[in-house]
């Protein structure tokens, strides 16, 4: 019988958070898994639902109330894993979000929109990560991926995913905004690069991995309007962050791996 080994993943409530842990749960290695959710409520929803699809699993799950804009609250997730497992095997900083619709709606200001976002996406992540650094360190085979976003860096315009090519005039007409967003997760391919350097001696792999275009509803678009545009369910996100975290790309340590291989530069 393999060990358990502790798991944490920010933003489980839903979307490629939900289907990262029901993949841990469907695993046949043992794992217990922190359903990281800045609300209870959304957190315990979403077990009960785990619970009930994944009947015979091995592995045990617990809610994890972590809000990433509030350090106190992940000082105090961090003593529920240390007095908990006491150690943490694999942490997936899953946890994200982009603000741009809000913008294009006229919610909230351009500002604050990019500020929103970076500090939910980079500042919050960079935070969680250096706390839980000491009960990684307890593991024996310890991993911290980073969940990267629509972030791509491409030269065509024409291949500038999501958005398609831009008549001249102004105000420009994007149904689909995402530039908010798309430059948090791109700064936290450089977080990646830092821990993977920081910590390289410490014998923590650090992965940035893209779970592809999947259908979530980021920037409150639908997830039906998303799979219209070619997105695919979040389990596809699930399965792909589950194999970095089981170890299939060690090899791929300090880089940021697509679906495909890496992702362009």
């Amino acid at each position: 019988m393999s060990a358990t080994k502790a798991v944490l993943v920010t933003g489980a409530s839903n979307g490629i958070g939900y289907e990262t842990v029901k993949a841990f749960l469907q695993s046949p290695n043992r794992y217990h898994v922190y359903l990281g959710s800045r609300s209870l409520k959304k957190g315990n929803a979403a077990l009960e639902k785990l619970q009930a699809e994944c009947p015979s699993t091995k592995s045990t799950a617990e809610i994890l109330e972590i809000d990433l804009y509030s350090d106190e609250s992940i000082d105090k997730a961090f003593e529920v894993v240390k007095n908990g497992q006491g150690r943490l095997d694999v942490l997936i900083n899953n946890a994200g979000g982009g603000f741009d619709s809000e913008f294009s709606q006229g919610k909230m200001s351009l500002r604050e929109c990019f500020n929103k976002a970076y500090d939910l996406n980079v500042a919050g992540t960079n935070v969680v990560t250096w706390t839980f650094v000491p009960l990684l360190l307890k593991s024996a085979e310890p991993r911290v991926l980073f969940v990267a976003g629509l972030s791509q860096m491409t030269q065509a315009a024409e291949a500038y995913f999501p958005t398609p090519p831009q008549p001249a005039g102004w105000p420009k007409k994007i149904d689909f905004e995402t530039i908010g967003y798309r430059c948090s997760k791109t700064a936290m391919s450089m977080l990646m690069l830092d821990w993977n350097h920081k910590l390289k001696e410490d014998g923590i792999k650090v992965f940035s991995v893209s779970p592809g275009f999947c259908a979530t509803g980021l920037g409150n678009l639908g997830a039906d309007a998303m799979a219209s545009m070619g997105a695919e369910h979040p389990r596809e996100g699930g399965r792909r962050l589950i194999a970095v975290a089981e170890g299939q790309r060690d090899a791929d340590a300090g880089k940021i791996i697509d679906k495909v291989g890496f992702l362009p530069w």
